[in-house]
């Protein structure tokens, strides 16, 4: 197993997803709501940044792996259904909306393992759709756990929720695209054969 800066990065955002939690949990003693809210929020943003800062390090110090390529999007995935399991804790957002994200997550990841055995992976490499999704998601995750006003009058858990609910319809969008690609480079092999 390698082990470099962006591998290591990538563990530090699985290692954190226990402490990520705990913080929620803690009493208020020991971590006002308030103080636990912006943790949360800053632990998950660094998060965001170093799942993008890893993949940059990777490709830039020329230090791609397999394993790199396998740990990275487990750890995005993990710490996405933490949070957003923890959200539904919390009563910030939908329990659906956390069933449909996470499970099309499970799909696509099984849908991507099923077509790499296939020597098709690419068919179903991430697209700009996949992308947009991702993005959308981590905005509305981030606001849902901040979940504190940052102007007045403007709820974050309403504009959280929102996004979440475009986040699931981009969820879903792009699971039909993916599913309609793998159904395509499977018909192509189906013919060839």
């Amino acid at each position: 197993m390698p082990f470099n800066l962006p591998i290591f990065l990538t563990w530090l955002r699985v290692a954190l997803i226990p402490i990520f939690v705990a913080i929620f949990f803690l009493p208020h003693s020991l971590m006002s709501s308030h103080a636990a809210n912006m943790t949360g929020a800053i632990i998950f943003f660094l998060a965001a940044v170093t799942d993008w800062l890893d993949g940059f390090l990777a490709r830039r110090l020329g230090q791609t792996s397999a394993f790199g390529a396998f740990l990275d999007p487990v750890a995005d995935k993990l710490i996405v259904a933490a949070s957003l399991i923890l959200l539904v804790e919390l009563g910030r957002t939908e329990g659906w909306m956390a069933m449909i994200i996470i499970g099309r997550e499970i799909t696509i990841s099984a849908l991507r393992e099923w077509m790499a055995e296939m020597g098709s992976r690419k068919s179903v490499a991430v697209a700009t759709i996949g992308k947009l999704k991702t993005m959308v998601q981590m905005v509305a995750i981030l606001l849902l756990l901040y979940a504190e006003p940052v102007f007045p009058f403007v709820s974050t858990l309403v504009i959280g929720n929102i996004f979440m609910v475009v986040a699931v319809i981009l969820t879903l969008w792009s699971m039909v695209y993916y599913l309609r690609m793998a159904a395509k480079e499977f018909a192509d092999k189906k013919m060839d054969a």
